[in-house]
């Protein structure tokens, strides 16, 4: 055979190949996408890119997520104050509540698998400076378990105190279990799993990208970060663990602001419990540890409520949207990336039309430069309609922060994306308490006026290269 007939041959095969495979691909994106944009862009790619774009879209373009949770059929965890998944009143039972929270507190009473519960203490925590400590302190005062899950885990001067409270827990006879993301433990080396099981510590990685069988997303990751502690304390917010987050040692142009959250009360247990959901997915054991330590601590009531792949529905966009309708003051937003869906943009432009004060805080220097051009491209369209937008001077924050009518608020690891809100793993929890609102309320205020407000005639000088650029950026928002 000479080279010419076998090219010609291979190239026979390799068109019947893909007149086989693209379709299969394309009408498996076709019902299995939920955003067009999504759909068509891989449609697009299996059609035109012969053999290489079906093969993509199998290796990065399915999610096998949802049918591993379904195959694990995994149930709300029944201990402590739980008892699983099911639609219920805002609460089980209790005193007469406020109009306020029985207003703002039916939507995620309908998509939580969680109680709103109340006997809770919420402190915030100012950047790894505050959260670290606290995070150490509490594990060394464990009892019965530790449990920590972090998107980043570095092994640096901040994340090997953290693993030697963890090991020092261990040999104390404490479960303490740790997961890390897959992606996410490659920000340090050595990666933070493999240096706590030298020490003894069980430790998972959460999806680890692999080549046999093929698992190589970058997508789908889990964003939570949890610490809880004997199911009474626990830790959730926004900080990854590391010296990126604490701002008084080392450079400060390459620390991100942020904050955390300790919750002390009978709401600690739903953060263990989400902790158990995630080893079990990870590890396939379901090892629900002894009853839980939890006693009132405080006067606010919480509820956390966990979003993913895994679910049918994007119930941390759902939650969002329930909420701004339902305000009738105030909207206060801080959070590190600004790319909402058409929804939530829809939202919020009501909201201000209707005359409730719409304020968001983003940072003016973003650690992920593309996304703040992608955001400069879409801010026109909640300008134009009364909410006011503030660029908060560096250092970067990565706070998330949401309060509504100074009497609802959110905090948690999601951002306003779409790789929070469609591809993440992620954890927020809802507060009902006036004086945790006002102080976060007052915590918001104070960036915006530290800040400069952006306004609809900024956005619209913008020069045609920068237009372009943003657009371009914009256009690939549904994976930044």
């Amino acid at each position: 055979m000479t080279p010419l007939q076998y090219l010609l041959e291979a190239g026979l095969i390799g068109a019947l190949f893909h007149l086989v495979l693209a379709p299969i691909a394309a009408v498996h994106a076709l019902i299995s996408k939920r955003d067009s944009r999504a759909a068509f862009g891989w449609i697009g790619l299996c059609v035109l890119l012969p053999i290489a774009g079906p093969l993509v879209y199998l290796v990065f373009g399915i999610n096998r997520i949802r049918r591993r949770a379904r195959r694990l059929e995994l149930p709300g965890l029944e201990f402590g104050y739980e008892r699983g998944r099911g639609r219920r009143p805002v609460v089980e039972s209790g005193p007469a509540l406020a109009p306020e929270i029985k207003r703002l507190g039916r939507i995620g009473s309908q998509l939580s698998s969680h109680r709103l519960l109340g006997g809770n203490r919420i402190d915030a925590l100012e950047n790894g400076d505050q959260a670290y400590p606290a995070m150490i302190e509490a594990i060394a005062s464990a009892e019965r378990s530790v449990f920590l899950i972090s998107y980043i885990f570095d092994t640096d001067r901040a994340g090997r105190a953290v693993i030697d409270a963890l090991a020092a827990a261990h040999r104390r006879g404490v479960d303490v279990r740790v997961i890390v993301d897959g992606v996410g433990q490659w920000y340090s080396w050595p990666h933070a799993p493999r240096v706590l099981r030298r020490l003894g510590v069980r430790a998972a990685r959460f999806l680890p990208p692999r080549l046999l069988p093929p698992r190589i997303s970058i997508n789908l990751r889990t964003h939570h970060k949890i610490l809880a502690v004997d199911g009474c304390i626990a830790f959730t917010g926004g900080m990854n663990i590391g010296d990126r987050h604490v701002l008084g040692q080392g450079d400060p142009g390459s620390k991100a602001a942020d904050l955390h959250f300790r919750i002390q009360g009978l709401a600690a247990s739903q953060l263990e419990d989400e902790f158990l959901r995630s080893w079990e997915f990870v590890t396939g054991r379901a090892e629900p540890p002894a009853p839980a330590l939890a006693r009132p601590a405080g006067s606010a009531l919480c509820r956390a409520l966990s979003d993913g792949p895994d679910e049918d529905l994007d119930a941390i966009t759902l939650l969002l949207c329930g909420v701004i309708a339902e305000a009738r003051e105030s909207i206060l937003i801080m959070t590190p990336y600004f790319l909402p869906p058409r929804e939530l943009i829809g939202a919020l432009q009501a909201a201000s039309l209707r005359g409730v004060e719409v304020q968001l805080v983003l940072p003016e220097k973003n650690n992920l430069p593309y996304v703040h051009w992608a955001t400069r491209n879409m801010l026109w369209e909640v300008l134009y309609q009364g909410v006011e937008v503030f660029y908060q001077p560096p250092p970067f924050s990565h706070a998330k922060l949401m309060v509504v009518d100074d009497a609802w608020t959110l905090i948690g690891s999601s951002n306003w994306d779409p790789r929070s809100l469609r591809l993440n793993f992620e954890l927020q929890l809802e507060i009902f308490d006036r004086h945790f609102a006002a102080a976060m309320a007052a915590r918001i205020r104070s960036a915006a006026l530290a800040g400069r407000p952006v306004t609809l005639e900024e956005v619209d000088s913008r020069s045609l290269p920068v237009r372009l650029r943003d657009s371009l950026c914009w256009l690939f928002s549904p994976y930044l």
